[in-house]
């Protein structure tokens, strides 16, 4: 992810005013600009007056006076909302505006019915309350109703401008929330703000609701720009900034990552060098699974730690798949260093769902994630024309740091037969294992083999592997095949090079 400055002259450092939400702070090189003019823009639903509340009770939490202006909503609506996130507004001053302009008490504040009272006298009310609390920080929502009482968008425009005009002499700093109820391509309020913040909600065919936010602008100051995703929860707003790249190298290792197996080992040429990322591509029930669990245990004896995300099954399921093959997780996943943890694409966003693999890194310390299957991080894309992107941004992201990725991939059909999804995201790894069912004398079999490898040589050969007993068993290269190309090899070798039934 690169930064964003919106500005063409290089700037100093700017003091920053905290959100209080470490996403977006991230996203803001530490905050707001102080003491300048900001819009939170978004449709009903988007979070606007949470993020708003964050941003004030940040601001008491450092001793900074704050003001909320409430046209659209009354006190006990808002503070309604902070109890269900479990936050006390006590210290926030709350102002209802109301068409009794000589109201004598907070108290005596009523809500606001646009029609009853001119924009000037609601202007005026406004700056009377900062000069009576003297704020360092400010909420004004919204300004659907002010642009309602304009009329028209010249006398709406000197408004703000007026506004801006007030606070530009106090060492105050403010957020503008809007509905986006402006006539489309109103710019307006976006030219007049200092900065501007996009909240979006996106509506998917099936599962739950997408947030995203984007920083529109943010003057004289940098800023992570693109998309990002984030998540309203009982607590607050929880930000997921896309992955910043720093260009780093990844660390040299000692020795690759190898799968215990001394004829895999061979195949792909030694084993996974650090840092590198390898897919398994297979048809269902080929053996992918087992093999990347295979690594991971590996990696557990090396000393590492590894955390299998997995999509396509729960805990309970690959705990028995893992018994019944004398493969002991209980060992690792009790003493921390295995961690599986299972997926639900429809509930979580890609920004979430990378932002978990982000702190599994950084908090963590893993050395060895595992994503099975590709197939569900693609059903979490909102387009998946973007899938590439963000697996290019991670892949990238932990080839920096070292970390080893074994992601899966489920080809469509029985015989797994090459579809458009293994071309588009194999291309991306470093390494490519292809599993796949092939046909002799009657009966169907498996087959294993590696058509890339970036970071070495590695076998021409396919092999022939079972699932029994310990994991993996790979046996003697095979030569005599027909149909290789088509997707569904036949075997027409003789009977020797084949594994036997007893094991030989």
């Amino acid at each position: 992810m690169t930064d964003t400055i919106d500005s063409a002259a290089a700037v100093g450092e700017l003091s920053r005013a905290r959100i209080g939400i470490p996403g977006i702070d991230e996203i803001l090189h530490g905050g707001l600009p102080r003491n300048r003019i900001f819009l939170i823009d978004g449709v009903p639903g988007t979070g606007k007056t949470t993020l708003a509340l964050h941003f004030l009770l940040e601001g008491l939490a450092q001793g900074e006076r704050g003001l909320y202006v409430t046209l659209s909503e009354t006190s006990e609506e808002l503070r309604a909302a902070a109890d269900s996130h479990g936050w006390s507004l006590d210290g926030i001053t709350i102002v209802e505006l109301s068409a009794l302009t000589g109201a004598g008490s907070d108290e005596a504040y009523t809500l606001f019915h646009p029609a009853e009272v001119e924009l000037q006298q609601t202007v005026e009310i406004v700056l009377s309350e900062v000069e009576r609390h003297q704020p360092q920080r400010v909420v004004f929502d919204s300004l659907s109703e002010m642009r309602m009482l304009a009329r028209d968008g010249l006398r709406f425009r000197r408004q703000i401008l007026a506004l801006k005009q007030f606070f530009a002499g106090r060492a105050c700093t403010v957020l503008l929330l809007d509905d986006r109820a402006h006539p489309e391509g109103d710019l307006q309020l976006q030219s007049l703000a200092h900065g501007v913040i996009l909240l979006e909600h996106l509506a998917m065919d099936y599962g739950a609701e997408r947030r995203r936010l984007q920083v529109m602008k943010l003057r004289g100051a940098r800023f992570a720009g693109g998309f990002h995703d984030f998540r309203i929860r009982t607590g607050g707003i929880d930000v997921y900034p896309r992955i910043r790249t720093d260009g780093r190298a990844a660390p040299t290792a000692d020795a690759p990552l190898q799968s215990g197996s001394h004829e895999l080992d061979a195949l792909i040429g030694g084993g996974l060098e650090r840092g590198t990322s390898t897919l398994f591509i297979g048809a269902a029930g080929t053996g992918k699974s087992v093999l990347a669990m295979q690594f991971a245990l590996t990696a557990v004896a090396q000393g590492g730690r590894v955390r299998v995300f997995m999509f396509d099954e729960r805990i309970t399921t690959a705990m028995i798949r893992a018994k019944g093959l004398g493969l002991d997780l209980e060992t690792p996943i009790g003493d921390g260093r295995l961690k599986l943890s299972p997926i639900e694409p429809t509930q979580m966003s890609p920004g979430e769902f990378v932002h978990e693999v982000v702190r599994a890194v950084e908090e963590d310390y893993v050395s060895l994630v595992v994503i099975d299957s590709i197939n569900g991080f693609m059903q979490a894309m909102p387009h998946e024309r973007l899938l590439t992107v963000q697996v290019h941004e991670l892949l990238s992201y932990l080839s920096s740091r070292g970390v080893n990725v074994v992601m899966t991939l489920v080809q469509r059909g029985i015989f797994g037969a090459p579809v458009s999804e293994a071309a588009e995201v194999s291309y991306l790894a470093d390494a490519v294992v292809l599993l796949r069912y092939f046909e002799h004398a009657g009966t169907v079999r498996r087959a294993i083999s590696v058509v890339k490898k970036r970071s070495g040589v590695h076998e021409q050969t396919i092999r022939e592997f079972r699932v029994e007993l310990g994991g993996l068993r790979v046996g003697e290269p095979l030569t005599e095949f027909r149909g290789v190309l088509t997707g569904n090899p036949e075997y027409l070798g003789e009977m020797a090079p084949l594994m036997g039934e007893d094991g030989s």
